[in-house]
């Protein structure tokens, strides 16, 4: 359990940096605009007042806290769930636990996706049909006994998903 939480703990720091790096970009390009307004305003051309380009600078963009709380495009979070095509593990490893919650994760990540898909929910039927089936049986508890113990049914139903996306590679390309 414990190292599920420090790889979420390590993921939550990347993307927080990934949100930082994107913020202070954009923070560069609405300095970049002000020149690019004096240059024009010099050269007797309009591109917007400062106080306009400021506040274009400032509304929300998708760089945001809403988009990294939002669900990701499908071909990002099935991106994830390949990721774990070529692991396994032994019940009872010390690997098995963050293995095990890993696809479980991935799993629900891309469930997450196709349901907000522009696509809708109709499009991916039967893989969030399976993951529904998966989410029932292990009854919210994803603690490692309960993951080890439906094995099987992880692995499973990750690669029946695999499967199904591999015949619709216009889902994730």
């Amino acid at each position: 359990m414990s190292i599920r939480t420090d790889a979420r703990r390590a993921a939550t720091t990347v993307a927080a940096a990934v949100v930082l790096g994107a913020l202070l970009v954009g923070c560069s390009e609405a300095a970049s605009q002000g020149h690019d307004a004096r240059r024009a305003a010099d050269a007797g051309t309009t591109v917007g007042t400062e106080a306009e380009i400021r506040a274009e600078a400032s509304t929300p963009t998708e760089t945001g806290e809403a988009a990294f709380n939002g669900p990701e495009a499908v071909r990002d979070a099935f991106a994830g769930l390949q990721a774990t095509l070529n692991e396994d593990c032994a019940p009872g490893s010390s690997d098995c636990a963050y293995f095990l919650g890993r696809v479980n994760d991935e799993l629900l990540r891309l469930d997450k996706s196709m349901k907000a898909d522009a696509q809708g929910p109709g499009h991916f039927k039967e893989p969030i049909a399976w993951i529904a089936t998966l989410r029932r049986t292990l009854k919210d508890d994803t603690s490692t006994d309960n993951l080890e113990k439906h094995r099987s049914e992880l692995i499973g139903t990750r690669d029946r998903v695999n499967t199904w996306m591999q015949g619709h590679p216009e889902d994730y390309r």
